[in-house]
């Protein structure tokens, strides 16, 4: 079902991207010029306008019908749940992988000077 849902939902997006590359130009962006502006009042409907918002109601709804299968499906786990199952306990993992130990940084003690304990 989902997939069936999926299939018609990418169709009525392709559609509606065909449909309103289709349509005319008003010309001018953000409210510019298409010629008298809010003057001349409602627009006449065409053909092309009435598709297009048929396709836009179709393609909501269909991806709210997508949106209702997936919560059902989930079952109420969460994510972080099921990562919690993969993943080994944090005492396992070390903590710096590939990072020399500090101790091993540190030059050797002179014969000459005193052994002095650090201060950590």
């Amino acid at each position: 079902m989902e997939n069936v849902v999926l299939t018609i939902h990418l169709l009525l997006a392709l559609a509606l991207i065909g449909v309103v590359l289709l349509q005319r130009s008003e010309g001018g962006g953000l409210g510019m010029g298409g010629g008298g502006g809010a003057v001349t009042g409602r627009a006449a409907a065409t053909a092309l306008g009435k598709l297009t918002w048929i396709l836009a109601a179709a393609f909501i709804v269909t991806s709210l019908t997508l949106t209702v299968l997936a919560a059902q499906k989930s079952a109420g786990i969460s994510v972080l749940d099921r990562l919690g199952d993969t993943q080994p306990p944090a005492a396992e993992q070390p903590a710096a992988p590939g990072l020399p130990n500090v101790d091993d940084l540190l030059p050797p003690p002179s014969s000459d000077a005193p052994l002095v304990p650090r201060a950590d």
